[in-house]
């Protein structure tokens, strides 16, 4: 998964990676700041698919919190994420795929039946899924895997480390600790990959195909459980 709002060089590497693993990349696109060439190059490519990633991006927490669009209720919020999926409606049309992806994974929970209200199918933030809907309607679907290391370099995070964490995630599904049929989610943030974080994107993703992975669109998922 990725944030875009118009074409750029990045965006095309992504898709490039994309098309010579023949894996689908769910494209977080911002609402309020998406521009048409993003819709036009988007409806050509093979492999790029639309989803909602909140209506701004912007941050409206307090002070001193962490920050969130649609964090603590607030005026407003609601029209704001009918808004953000009839505009991406008419960007997108048919290709367009009704999930929501809040701004920093943050997303308070009275927004959840809202979601659905809206008219969202699903909801995607971080970490594993604690159960398959969100809310009536609203399926879960996260990413797991984040390759950037934002605290330290905002580079590549240790491949050791990374590769660590994915066994023990895998495992953790093995054992039933966590939703082994929800798909595992790799993070993007083409905007800002280093060489080291494309490369390691590639070999990581390539390595996970051939080991017998499947890529695994969303839209599928979410109309199988309609």
């Amino acid at each position: 998964m990725m944030i875009a709002t118009k074409p750029t060089a990045a965006l095309d590497q992504l898709e490039n990676t994309a098309d010579g693993l023949d894996v689908p990349v769910h494209l977080a696109v911002i609402p309020a700041l998406a521009d048409a060439s993003l819709a036009q190059h988007v409806k050509g490519s093979d492999h790029l698919v639309p989803i909602v990633h909140g209506w701004q991006h912007k941050n409206h927490a307090p002070s001193g919190q962490k920050k969130a669009e649609f964090g603590a209720a607030r005026s407003g919020a609601i029209a704001e994420l009918h808004r953000g999926l009839d505009q991406m409606r008419r960007l997108f049309g048919t290709g367009l795929v009704a999930v929501f992806v809040p701004p920093w994974n943050r997303i308070d929970q009275s927004y959840l039946a809202p979601l659905a209200d809206a008219g969202y199918a699903g909801l995607s933030t971080f970490t594993p899924r604690q159960t398959t809907y969100a809310a009536d309607g609203l399926m879960q679907i996260n990413t797991h895997i984040d390759p950037i290391n934002w605290r330290g370099t905002r580079g590549l995070t240790d491949p050791a480390t990374l590769v660590a964490q994915t066994v023990e995630m895998l495992a953790a599904r093995a054992d039933g600790q966590t939703d082994a049929f929800e798909p595992l989610g790799y993070l993007t943030h083409h905007l800002v990959h280093t060489a080291d974080v494309w490369d390691f994107t590639q070999q990581f993703l390539s390595e996970l195909l051939d080991g017998g992975a499947l890529p695994q669109p969303i839209a599928p998922l979410l109309e199988k459980h309609r």
